[in-house]
């Protein structure tokens, strides 16, 4: 665990301190149990997100893809009574897909990420909303999957406490992401490519590749997440289902230690980060602040984390160029010696 992480590890616990102290309903069992069930939905596509801000990219459709595959995967289980398995192996590889036109996109035509997936948001959110022609989409009545339900959306007891398969299934891509980015070649790829593209591209590295596989993992990791909430939420309004998930996503990342610039970032940081939004959203919501003040709280979250690594950049510049200032007064010492002799 890097000092980053560990520095946003302490602020949890401060935060979560501070939280306890104002409302002890912080600490009961139902509320942590939901706020842990927030943090595996959201940690998800929260390291989706980091993939591509790693590489020096951003995601702007997040929202919009889980909205629109949510939709579908309803639709698929509901009305066209495909078994779950199945129905999640299609939205999964939609996602794949998705990923993969916008690594098309932003690699072989040139077109600027932002501008690729500020289209997808339109796109996706349109084709939702179409497609159940502006209605809510959920299960009838009496519709069940006691299998699924349990697996994407059940609880199970651990010492007392119900923890929800949410948390399990971040904890378990987590871990495969961990191992992928920091434990793995394409890992160092990432970073690579994220940090100077032109530089990785001479020394070898495929990067056009790297950028189209990164999204691809980011487009599968949210049609995964996308099945999570449609189970959780048991309905779908397209119009605002998924509204700013991106921006929770950005935020978590930032947090986390990843820069906008690319070419930093860790998956236990994304994760951490994730848990100091909940934890934020959840002492609004004990606080009986308005709701409406969560987007002022990503602001004001997001803003934060982009002037720490500014500052953090402006730092390292600094004692780069006072150690090469040293190394060149030591280097240049000898030659002044042999002038005064």
């Amino acid at each position: 665990m890097s000092k980053k992480d560990l520095s946003l590890l302490v602020l949890i616990l401060v935060v979560g301190t501070v939280v306890a102290l104002i409302n002890p309903r912080f600490l009961f069992v139902g509320n942590l149990s939901n706020t842990a069930n927030q943090i595996g939905l959201f940690g998800i596509f929260s390291i989706a997100e980091a993939f591509i801000i790693i590489i020096g990219g951003i995601e702007l459709s997040v929202g919009s893809v889980i909205a629109l595959l949510g939709v579908l995967f309803i639709d698929l289980i509901v009305n066209h009574d495909v078994n779950w398995v199945v129905a999640l192996a299609m939205i999964v590889a939609a996602g794949l897909v998705i990923g993969l036109v916008h690594g098309a996109l932003v690699t072989r035509m040139r077109i600027q990420p932002f501008v690729v997936t500020l289209c997808g948001l339109l796109i996706y959110r349109g084709a939702a909303r179409y497609y159940t022609e502006d209605a809510t989409a959920g299960f009838g009545f009496g519709a069940s999957f006691p299998t699924l339900e349990w697996l994407a959306a059940g609880r199970t007891n651990v010492l007392g406490f119900p923890l929800p398969h949410s948390v399990v299934a971040l904890a378990v891509v987590a871990v495969i992401a961990w191992v992928v980015l920091h434990r793995s070649v394409f890992g160092r790829y990432l970073f690579a490519v994220g940090k100077n593209e032109e530089a990785a591209r001479y020394s070898g590295i495929r990067t056009n590749r790297v950028i189209v596989s990164a999204y691809v993992i980011c487009g599968g990791l949210t049609a995964f997440s996308a099945i999570l909430i449609a189970m959780y939420t048991r309905s779908i309004s397209p119009a605002v289902h998924g509204s700013f998930y991106e921006l929770y996503a950005i935020a978590a990342a930032v947090l986390g230690g990843c820069s906008l610039r690319g070419g930093e970032g860790s998956i236990v940081g994304v994760v951490l980060g994730t848990v100091l939004l909940q934890v934020l959203q959840n002492l609004v919501n004990l606080l009986g602040i308005p709701s409406s003040l969560n987007f002022a709280v990503m602001g004001t979250v997001i803003l934060a984390g982009v002037l720490g690594d500014q500052y953090l950049v402006q730092r390292r510049h600094r004692v780069g160029a006072a150690k090469d200032r040293v190394q060149a007064s030591v280097a240049a010492a000898p030659f002044e010696r042999v002038k005064v002799e």
